[in-house]
Protein backbone atom coordinates (compact mmCIF):
# COMPACT_ATOMS: atom_id res chain seq x y z
CA UNK A 1 0.00 0.00 0.00
CA UNK A 2 1.19 3.14 -1.58
CA UNK A 3 1.73 6.03 1.77
CA UNK A 4 1.89 9.64 1.07
CA UNK A 5 5.24 9.95 1.81
CA UNK A 6 5.93 7.45 -0.68
CA UNK A 7 4.56 9.65 -3.61
CA UNK A 8 7.40 11.93 -5.52
CA UNK A 9 6.18 14.67 -4.96
CA UNK A 10 5.92 14.47 -1.48
CA UNK A 11 9.29 13.44 -1.36
CA UNK A 12 12.00 16.55 -0.31
CA UNK A 13 14.45 17.24 -2.91
CA UNK A 14 17.90 16.65 -1.71
CA UNK A 15 19.64 19.81 -0.41
CA UNK A 16 22.98 20.90 -2.88
CA UNK A 17 25.61 22.25 -1.06
CA UNK A 18 27.27 24.77 -3.46
CA UNK A 19 31.13 25.64 -3.11
CA UNK A 20 31.21 29.45 -2.96
CA UNK A 21 34.02 30.33 -5.54
CA UNK A 22 36.44 33.26 -4.17
CA UNK A 23 36.59 36.00 -6.35
CA UNK A 24 39.94 36.30 -7.72
CA UNK A 25 42.05 39.61 -6.47
CA UNK A 26 42.80 41.98 -9.36
CA UNK A 27 46.39 43.09 -9.58
CA UNK A 28 47.35 46.06 -8.01
CA UNK A 29 49.51 48.80 -9.01
CA UNK A 30 52.73 46.92 -6.84
CA UNK A 31 52.03 44.18 -9.13
CA UNK A 32 51.84 46.47 -12.19
CA UNK A 33 55.35 47.87 -11.61
CA UNK A 34 56.93 44.68 -10.91
CA UNK A 35 56.29 43.31 -14.29
CA UNK A 36 57.34 46.22 -15.95
CA UNK A 37 60.37 46.39 -13.98
CA UNK A 38 60.67 43.03 -14.61
CA UNK A 39 60.07 43.75 -18.76
CA UNK A 40 62.73 46.33 -18.31
CA UNK A 41 65.21 44.52 -17.03
CA UNK A 42 64.82 41.66 -19.15
CA UNK A 43 64.72 43.50 -22.45
CA UNK A 44 67.68 46.39 -21.30
CA UNK A 45 70.93 43.78 -22.65
CA UNK A 46 68.93 43.95 -26.18
CA UNK A 47 68.42 47.70 -25.99
CA UNK A 48 72.07 48.46 -24.78
CA UNK A 49 73.10 45.57 -27.60
CA UNK A 50 71.29 47.90 -30.42
CA UNK A 51 72.69 51.30 -28.98
CA UNK A 52 76.53 49.56 -28.68
CA UNK A 53 75.87 48.45 -32.47
CA UNK A 54 75.24 51.65 -33.72
CA UNK A 55 78.58 53.78 -32.15
CA UNK A 56 81.73 54.03 -32.86
CA UNK A 57 84.07 52.14 -30.81
CA UNK A 58 85.37 55.23 -28.63
CA UNK A 59 81.81 56.17 -27.04
CA UNK A 60 81.58 52.45 -25.41
CA UNK A 61 83.60 53.49 -22.69
CA UNK A 62 82.00 57.14 -22.46
CA UNK A 63 81.03 58.04 -18.90
CA UNK A 64 77.85 58.63 -18.61
CA UNK A 65 77.16 55.98 -21.01
CA UNK A 66 75.27 56.22 -24.31
CA UNK A 67 71.68 55.34 -24.19
CA UNK A 68 70.49 56.98 -27.41
CA UNK A 69 71.33 54.38 -30.70
CA UNK A 70 73.73 56.58 -33.27
CA UNK A 71 74.04 56.55 -36.86
CA UNK A 72 76.90 53.71 -37.30
CA UNK A 73 74.58 50.24 -37.43
CA UNK A 74 74.73 49.40 -41.08
CA UNK A 75 78.93 50.20 -41.15
CA UNK A 76 79.15 48.19 -38.19
CA UNK A 77 77.03 45.09 -39.87
CA UNK A 78 79.12 45.52 -43.12
CA UNK A 79 82.88 45.57 -40.76
CA UNK A 80 81.21 42.08 -39.44
CA UNK A 81 80.96 40.60 -42.21
CA UNK A 82 84.45 41.73 -43.97
CA UNK A 83 86.04 40.42 -40.43
CA UNK A 84 84.91 36.77 -40.20
CA UNK A 85 82.74 34.73 -42.02
CA UNK A 86 79.73 35.38 -39.90
CA UNK A 87 77.65 34.85 -43.35
CA UNK A 88 78.73 31.30 -43.26
CA UNK A 89 78.27 30.80 -39.72
CA UNK A 90 74.57 32.19 -39.85
CA UNK A 91 74.10 29.60 -42.94
CA UNK A 92 75.94 27.24 -40.33
CA UNK A 93 73.98 27.85 -37.20
CA UNK A 94 70.32 27.85 -39.63
CA UNK A 95 71.06 24.39 -41.11
CA UNK A 96 72.02 22.52 -37.80
CA UNK A 97 69.32 24.60 -35.85
CA UNK A 98 66.64 23.53 -38.73
CA UNK A 99 67.89 20.39 -38.84
CA UNK A 100 67.64 19.13 -35.16
CA UNK A 101 64.49 20.80 -34.30
CA UNK A 102 62.58 19.01 -37.20
CA UNK A 103 64.37 16.12 -36.29
CA UNK A 104 63.77 16.14 -32.52
CA UNK A 105 60.27 17.05 -32.68
CA UNK A 106 59.70 14.22 -35.26
CA UNK A 107 61.13 11.66 -33.54
CA UNK A 108 59.83 12.80 -29.75
CA UNK A 109 56.38 12.73 -31.11
CA UNK A 110 56.50 8.79 -32.34
CA UNK A 111 58.70 7.56 -29.20
CA UNK A 112 56.27 9.53 -26.97
CA UNK A 113 52.92 8.52 -28.82
CA UNK A 114 54.87 4.63 -28.44
CA UNK A 115 55.84 5.01 -24.51
CA UNK A 116 52.36 6.69 -23.91
CA UNK A 117 49.52 5.12 -25.66
CA UNK A 118 51.20 1.58 -27.02
CA UNK A 119 51.82 -1.92 -25.12
CA UNK A 120 54.95 -3.74 -24.95
CA UNK A 121 56.32 -5.64 -22.84
CA UNK A 122 59.57 -3.53 -21.09
CA UNK A 123 57.62 -0.35 -21.99
CA UNK A 124 58.69 1.62 -18.63
CA UNK A 125 62.05 -0.45 -18.35
CA UNK A 126 62.90 1.59 -21.40
CA UNK A 127 61.48 4.79 -20.82
CA UNK A 128 63.25 4.92 -17.28
CA UNK A 129 66.57 4.23 -19.67
CA UNK A 130 65.68 7.17 -21.29
CA UNK A 131 64.86 9.59 -18.44
CA UNK A 132 68.41 8.00 -16.65
CA UNK A 133 69.92 9.37 -19.93
CA UNK A 134 69.60 12.81 -18.63
CA UNK A 135 71.23 12.85 -15.54
CA UNK A 136 75.03 11.71 -17.24
CA UNK A 137 77.15 14.86 -17.34
CA UNK A 138 77.46 16.32 -20.90
CA UNK A 139 81.64 16.40 -20.53
CA UNK A 140 81.47 13.08 -19.70
CA UNK A 141 80.71 11.83 -23.20
CA UNK A 142 82.65 14.65 -25.28
CA UNK A 143 85.99 12.55 -25.93
CA UNK A 144 84.21 9.65 -26.60
CA UNK A 145 82.16 11.21 -29.33
CA UNK A 146 84.86 13.33 -30.09
CA UNK A 147 86.36 10.36 -31.33
CA UNK A 148 83.43 8.77 -32.93
CA UNK A 149 83.04 11.75 -35.17
CA UNK A 150 86.89 11.36 -36.60
CA UNK A 151 86.27 7.65 -37.01
CA UNK A 152 83.55 8.54 -39.06
CA UNK A 153 85.56 11.30 -41.12
CA UNK A 154 82.92 14.01 -39.81
CA UNK A 155 85.26 16.00 -37.77
CA UNK A 156 84.89 20.03 -38.46
CA UNK A 157 81.89 18.96 -40.61
CA UNK A 158 78.51 19.74 -39.63
CA UNK A 159 77.19 16.59 -39.24
CA UNK A 160 79.22 16.33 -36.48
CA UNK A 161 77.39 19.00 -34.91
CA UNK A 162 73.65 17.83 -36.43
CA UNK A 163 73.95 13.94 -35.59
CA UNK A 164 74.54 13.62 -31.71
CA UNK A 165 71.42 16.06 -30.89
CA UNK A 166 68.52 14.43 -33.49
CA UNK A 167 66.75 13.19 -30.64
CA UNK A 168 66.59 14.58 -26.99
CA UNK A 169 65.25 12.45 -23.49
CA UNK A 170 63.79 15.51 -22.77
CA UNK A 171 61.90 15.93 -25.92
CA UNK A 172 60.57 11.99 -25.55
CA UNK A 173 59.50 12.65 -21.76
CA UNK A 174 57.58 15.79 -22.54
CA UNK A 175 55.45 14.62 -25.89
CA UNK A 176 55.00 11.19 -23.55
CA UNK A 177 53.25 13.18 -20.89
CA UNK A 178 51.32 15.30 -23.32
CA UNK A 179 50.19 12.09 -25.15
CA UNK A 180 49.34 10.68 -21.80
CA UNK A 181 46.29 13.28 -21.09
CA UNK A 182 45.83 14.98 -24.50
CA UNK A 183 45.16 11.79 -26.19
CA UNK A 184 41.78 9.81 -24.87
CA UNK A 185 42.16 5.92 -25.49
CA UNK A 186 38.73 6.04 -27.06
CA UNK A 187 39.86 8.05 -30.07
CA UNK A 188 42.31 5.54 -30.46
CA UNK A 189 40.19 2.72 -30.66
CA UNK A 190 37.78 4.42 -32.45
CA UNK A 191 40.47 4.49 -35.23
CA UNK A 192 41.58 0.93 -34.93
CA UNK A 193 38.01 -0.16 -35.39
CA UNK A 194 38.12 1.80 -38.41
CA UNK A 195 41.01 0.01 -39.93
CA UNK A 196 43.74 2.05 -38.89
CA UNK A 197 47.15 0.86 -38.11
CA UNK A 198 49.08 2.02 -35.37
CA UNK A 199 51.42 4.79 -38.06
CA UNK A 200 48.03 6.08 -39.81
CA UNK A 201 46.76 6.40 -35.81
CA UNK A 202 50.23 8.98 -35.42
CA UNK A 203 49.98 10.49 -38.69
CA UNK A 204 46.15 11.32 -38.96
CA UNK A 205 45.48 11.48 -35.33
CA UNK A 206 48.65 12.36 -32.70
CA UNK A 207 50.02 14.47 -34.49
CA UNK A 208 47.32 16.43 -35.54
CA UNK A 209 46.69 16.60 -31.64
CA UNK A 210 50.19 17.18 -30.79
CA UNK A 211 50.71 20.80 -32.46
CA UNK A 212 50.37 23.21 -29.42
CA UNK A 213 53.50 20.71 -27.51
CA UNK A 214 55.14 20.27 -30.51
CA UNK A 215 55.91 23.93 -31.13
CA UNK A 216 56.92 24.53 -27.40
CA UNK A 217 59.43 21.80 -28.08
CA UNK A 218 60.70 23.17 -31.45
CA UNK A 219 61.46 26.61 -29.76
CA UNK A 220 63.15 25.40 -27.17
CA UNK A 221 65.44 22.93 -29.69
CA UNK A 222 65.93 25.29 -31.98
CA UNK A 223 67.15 28.13 -29.45
CA UNK A 224 69.42 25.31 -27.39
CA UNK A 225 70.73 24.31 -30.72
CA UNK A 226 71.75 27.58 -31.52
CA UNK A 227 72.78 29.03 -28.82
CA UNK A 228 75.13 25.75 -28.26
CA UNK A 229 78.73 26.82 -28.02
CA UNK A 230 80.68 23.93 -26.49
CA UNK A 231 80.57 21.13 -28.62
CA UNK A 232 80.54 23.20 -32.27
CA UNK A 233 83.79 24.69 -31.10
CA UNK A 234 85.23 21.43 -29.87
CA UNK A 235 84.55 19.38 -32.93
CA UNK A 236 84.49 22.33 -35.83
CA UNK A 237 87.14 24.42 -37.14
CA UNK A 238 87.12 28.22 -37.26
CA UNK A 239 86.92 28.08 -41.06
CA UNK A 240 83.40 26.00 -40.78
CA UNK A 241 81.75 28.30 -38.13
CA UNK A 242 78.22 28.68 -35.69
CA UNK A 243 77.03 31.89 -34.68
CA UNK A 244 78.58 31.33 -31.16
CA UNK A 245 82.17 30.40 -31.96
CA UNK A 246 82.02 33.21 -34.33
CA UNK A 247 81.22 35.51 -31.61
CA UNK A 248 84.05 33.79 -30.03
CA UNK A 249 86.31 34.21 -32.54
CA UNK A 250 85.56 38.47 -32.81
CA UNK A 251 86.13 38.60 -29.01
CA UNK A 252 89.04 36.65 -28.95
CA UNK A 253 91.78 38.94 -30.27
CA UNK A 254 94.37 41.50 -28.25
CA UNK A 255 91.91 44.07 -27.27
CA UNK A 256 88.11 43.41 -27.73
CA UNK A 257 86.19 45.65 -30.22
CA UNK A 258 82.89 45.67 -28.65
CA UNK A 259 80.66 47.32 -31.02
CA UNK A 260 81.84 44.69 -33.57
CA UNK A 261 81.03 42.05 -30.77
CA UNK A 262 77.64 43.43 -30.02
CA UNK A 263 76.71 44.02 -33.67
CA UNK A 264 77.06 40.22 -34.61
CA UNK A 265 75.31 39.38 -30.75
CA UNK A 266 72.24 41.50 -32.43
CA UNK A 267 72.42 39.95 -35.96
CA UNK A 268 72.42 36.17 -34.46
CA UNK A 269 69.50 36.92 -31.96
CA UNK A 270 67.43 38.30 -35.09
CA UNK A 271 66.56 34.58 -36.21
CA UNK A 272 65.55 33.50 -32.55
CA UNK A 273 62.97 36.47 -32.41
CA UNK A 274 61.88 35.33 -35.87
CA UNK A 275 60.78 31.94 -35.14
CA UNK A 276 59.09 33.39 -31.46
CA UNK A 277 56.76 35.76 -34.00
CA UNK A 278 56.15 33.15 -36.52
CA UNK A 279 55.25 30.65 -33.67
CA UNK A 280 53.89 32.78 -30.92
CA UNK A 281 50.55 31.94 -31.02
CA UNK A 282 51.06 28.40 -31.23
CA UNK A 283 53.62 28.40 -28.81
CA UNK A 284 51.60 30.62 -25.96
CA UNK A 285 48.83 28.48 -26.62
CA UNK A 286 50.42 25.26 -26.26
CA UNK A 287 52.27 26.76 -22.69
CA UNK A 288 48.57 27.76 -21.50
CA UNK A 289 47.37 24.55 -22.47
CA UNK A 290 49.94 22.30 -20.28
CA UNK A 291 49.30 24.90 -17.77
CA UNK A 292 45.74 24.13 -17.41
CA UNK A 293 46.00 20.33 -17.85
CA UNK A 294 48.89 20.34 -14.90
Amino acid sequence: MTTLLDRPSDVAPPVKHRRRRRAVPLPGPWTYAALVAVLAGSAFPVYWSLVVSSQTADKVDQVPPVLVPGGHLFANIARVFDTTEFGLALVNSLVVSGTITLSVVFFSTLAGFAFAKLRFRGRNALLLVVIATQAIPTELGVIPLYMMMSDLGWAGELPAVIVPGLVTAFGVFFMRQYFERAVPDELLEAGRMDGCSSLRLYWHVVLPAARPAAAVLGLFTFMQAWNDFFWPLVVLVPENPTVQTALSTLASGYTTDYTLVLTAATIGTVPVLAMFLLFGRQIVGGIMQGALKG
